[in-house]
């Protein structure tokens, strides 16, 4: 058992070194005459790589405090220098794609399902009504990332950001038993934040991309458990609908970014809504994910839970770009998901 408590933080070291060459550190911008005043206020903002710039409107780095229109075009030139901008072929993005790693849902037949489980580079929302295992899933792979995986995934940190106060370090303790590991380990290696508006969570991201990049390599997992629920709050009524969709487009925007800039999974759980006029059509089912279309076309791989027997839970891939569409149940135990026993 104590060889599993050390592979849980120690075998992130392996992995580190390929991944510190994935991105370009943004001081290295000095070379190209930038001065460190002005770079230091874009890591501020967690704009902290080549590409977190390239990754960024002007009109967005304009309004950092400081910057003028005149440093923001020698910075986006001096990036374009450092990073070839444009187009590559499919066989060069096919080898860059090979940095693409797998995080277990603790479930064989929901692995499978997902091709592996859940990747990096994309963001993978879940979503079902209450007690269909969201917060369940988001728990276990608090646990399931920290372990060593196929294909030599080595295992590494997560960030969990709650908006919804359902977060419990104890019940990580229960999901750590079952894979043998460390309690302290495990939890230390979970980086936990509470956000209380839709702002404070857009703050946060800020934090996280300033993390990622100061542990380069460290981190593989961010949760948001639960993504809209602050939205639904912050934002009332069809009259702020077109804002409420604004800002959500801005915060996926940021999070996709997150996750191919630093080479991260992204796991957001999701809430459903009953559809009042649904009843006047022939859907079968009223019930769906918030978030409208904004949230549908960023979310890579969308799942979604329902439940059914005891503990047993269904998952569907309901839209995925490489994924057929397809079931797989799984259950809910004391030591976090898990496959139905028959």
């Amino acid at each position: 058992m104590k060889a599993a408590e050390d592979q849980v933080v120690e075998d992130d070291t392996g992995f580190q070194d390929d991944e510190e060459s994935f991105f370009q550190d943004i001081d290295l911008l000095q070379k190209h005459g930038i001065n460190m005043a002005d770079i230091k206020k874009m890591k501020l903002v967690g704009i902290c790589t080549v590409k977190g710039i390239q990754m960024t409107t002007r009109k967005a780095l304009c309004n950092i405090k400081g910057l003028s229109e005149a440093k923001v075009e020698k910075i986006k030139e001096a990036a374009g220098k450092m990073l070839t901008v444009g187009f590559q072929t499919a066989f060069e993005y096919s080898s860059k794609r090979k940095q693409v790693f797998n995080i277990t849902t603790g479930s064989l037949e929901f692995d499978k399902l997902l091709g592996g489980g859940i990747e990096s580079m994309a963001i993978t929302e879940a979503f079902g009504e209450f007690r269909t295992g969201k917060t369940q899933l988001s728990h276990t792979f608090c646990v399931t990332a920290q372990l060593p995986g196929e294909n030599g995934y080595s295992g590494g940190k997560v960030v969990f950001i709650d908006t919804e106060n359902t977060f419990r370090p104890d019940r990580l303790k229960d999901i750590a038993d079952r894979f043998s590991v460390d309690h302290a380990a495990v939890l230390d290696n979970v980086l936990y934040a509470r956000a209380y508006t839709s702002e404070h969570q857009m703050e946060l991201l800020d934090f996280v991309a300033a993390k990622f990049h100061e542990e380069g390599g460290v981190f593989k997992l961010l949760i948001i458990d639960s993504i809209m629920a602050l939205f639904r709050v912050d934002f009332s009524g069809r009259g702020e609908l077109a804002e409420r969709q604004q800002k959500l487009a801005q915060m996926l925007s940021r999070l996709q970014k997150i996750s191919e800039e630093y080479n991260v999974a992204v796991f957001v759980t999701n809430q459903m809504t009953a559809d009042p006029g649904a009843g006047m059509s022939f859907q079968a089912d009223p019930k769906k994910p918030i978030g409208g279309h904004i949230l549908a076309h960023a979310s890579t791989t969308r799942i979604s839970l329902r439940k059914g027997r005891a503990e047993m839970r269904i998952a569907k891939i309901f839209d995925s770009p490489d994924m057929p569409e397809n079931e797989a149940t799984f259950a809910i135990c004391a030591g976090g998901v898990t496959d139905a026993k028959e």
